[in-house]
């Protein structure tokens, strides 16, 4: 009997993939035999990310593009499907927090840049991958949002914002794109230890709060949302779409 966890031979492309949640997930794909399309802003780090998956007996390659830049998310896809000969799996995990302070004080460039790296090109994205999924019968789209999306991180507002919307596309996508086969989930991670999110881990005030508030008494690993991702990506998950996944450590759990 085949395993409902193989996902040999599938392409994946995953942005923000150089390091953080990113790699670690790309890490995972590839050694359950993915092709890993990885992506962020730099050229540079994105090949040194695919040359550690190939020493690891992967395969993949890197593509640097902006996720807030529609024409480079385009060609991103193109070269994957250049590449590879179409794509199974899309991973939008990249993102971006410029704003640490309240909403009302942020300058409408920050509010833009948010909204686009954060939405818009997880949209155009989408967009582009849609219809190499459709010519081959389905496929899987795994939005990486955030408990902050859940309610909303001490200030961290735009960003909050920006991901409580990442979950209700992904809800709307998997209304819409559920009878081309192509299931849409999002991952909701907790606090976790990437260089994203330094400048909260790194900061006693900040940390020793969550991590007295959560169950299991530390923040996330990238490697703690490989797991969940990699299920997202396989056959097992295939009468599971629209739903949000929180890794977390219990967090969130409503406590009185």
């Amino acid at each position: 009997m085949k395993s409902p966890f193989d996902v040999q031979g599938k392409v994946a492309i995953i942005t923000g993939a150089s390091r953080g949640i990113g790699l670690a997930i790309a890490q995972v794909y590839a050694a359950a035999g993915v092709k890993v399309v990885l992506s962020s802003r730099k050229q540079d780090q994105v090949e040194e990310a695919a040359a550690q998956i190939k020493a690891q007996g992967g395969e993949a390659l890197g593509v640097a593009a902006h996720n807030g830049d529609k024409a480079a998310l385009q060609a991103l896809v193109a070269a994957a499907v250049a590449q590879y000969g179409g794509v199974d799996i899309l991973v939008n995990n990249a993102a971006t927090n410029p704003h640490f302070g309240p909403v009302l004080e942020a300058e409408d460039s920050l509010w833009q840049k948010t909204l686009e790296v954060n939405i818009m090109g997880n949209v155009w994205l989408t967009q582009a991958v849609v219809p190499h999924m459709q010519a081959r019968g389905g496929g899987k789209i795994i939005n990486v949002a955030s408990v902050n999306g859940l309610r909303p991180g001490t200030m961290q507002g735009i960003y909050s914002l920006t991901k409580a919307a990442v979950i209700n596309l992904t809800q709307t996508l998997a209304m819409e794109l559920a009878p081309d086969n192509i299931h849409v989930n999002a991952i909701a991670p907790g606090l976790t230890r990437t260089k994203f999110a330094r400048a909260l881990w790194d900061n006693p005030m900040i940390l020793e709060p969550i991590v007295a508030r959560t169950p299991m008494k530390r923040i996330g690993e990238p490697e703690d949302i490989a797991g969940i991702a990699l299920y997202l990506a396989s056959p097992a998950s295939n009468y599971t779409t629209g739903q949000v996944f929180v890794v977390d450590g219990g967090l969130t759990i409503p406590m009185l």
